[in-house]
């Protein structure tokens, strides 16, 4: 049973978050009344359109904004900085170019100091989990996009967070580096059971690695709805049962103005 289902505390709260910036014309509202809870194990994407809050989301939760009104809360507390229990992996994978892989996935294991044989163990791991061994002392210039992004990840991981967040993490990629790196990161969750949370654009990506979808509506960012997917892993892209809630999610994003189904509600499809 999930954590939903037993009553257990959500590892992350979002509590009527409001976040606006100070423009020319004045205070402008990007985020509103947003309220969430996210639970252990789960991967749950935001989707939303360009400007709607997705990414500010993840810069409030990771420590890097904290001026906003409402509460972050982490496992009950709140959140106040920086923190190696929230991880975080960008749309470019910001490796140091002089370090070989298995040095740049060292650096996650930096805030607990582990000694050598550990250190070294725990970054064969992570390099065996992106299947990166091969590339395991190659720069990052000798790399391809999807496996910069693999090394991205796995240094995330390998802080042990207790929750990760991916902003638009394929959005560089070509299409079929993307749905690879898809496939690469619903087998890592699947394994690691690290809660993730995911910000995209791509309907058909949240869909394809998500528990549940989060839309947003346009600017200023409210939830608009919250899905639960009921389909098994792996999923099928081409089956009628995917395309229908790749569907039904676009239609909320592509028609702000039509019904949804309240937000209070579970939505199971």
């Amino acid at each position: 049973m999930s954590d939903i289902q037993t009553g257990r505390p959500p590892v992350v709260q979002f509590e009527r978050l409001k976040k606006q910036f100070q423009v020319k014309e004045g205070p402008l509202t990007v985020i509103d009344d947003f309220s969430l809870s996210i639970y252990s194990g789960e991967l749950v994407a935001i989707v939303g359109s360009s400007g709607c809050g997705k990414s500010t989301l993840l810069r409030m939760l990771v420590g890097l904004d904290n001026d906003y009104q409402g509460r972050i809360l982490v496992d009950g507390k709140p959140v106040r900085g920086i923190s190696r229990e929230r991880g975080m992996v960008f749309q470019e994978p910001r490796l140091f170019p002089w370090l070989t892989v298995r040095r740049n996935i060292a650096l996650g294991l930096a805030y607990d100091k582990p000694s050598r044989a550990t250190r070294e163990r725990l970054i064969d791991h992570f390099i065996q989990l992106v299947h990166l061994e091969e590339f395991a002392d190659a720069l990052p210039a000798q790399l391809s996009g999807g496996m910069a992004q693999r090394v991205a990840i796995a240094r995330g991981l390998a802080a042990n967070p207790r929750i990760l967040m991916l902003d638009e993490p394929f959005g560089a990629l070509d299409a079929l580096t993307r749905q690879q790196m898809q496939q690469e990161l619903r087998r890592i969750h699947q394994t690691q059971g690290t809660t993730t949370l995911l910000v995209t654009h791509d309907v058909e990506e949240a869909v394809y690695l998500a528990d549940r979808v989060v839309v947003l509506a346009p600017r200023p960012g409210r939830i608009r709805h919250v899905a639960t997917l009921a389909l098994p892993h792996p999923r099928q892209r081409d089956s009628h049962e995917f395309h229908q809630r790749c569907g039904h999610l676009l239609s909320l994003l592509t028609h702000p103005d039509s019904p949804a189904a309240p937000v209070e509600s579970v939505s199971t499809f």
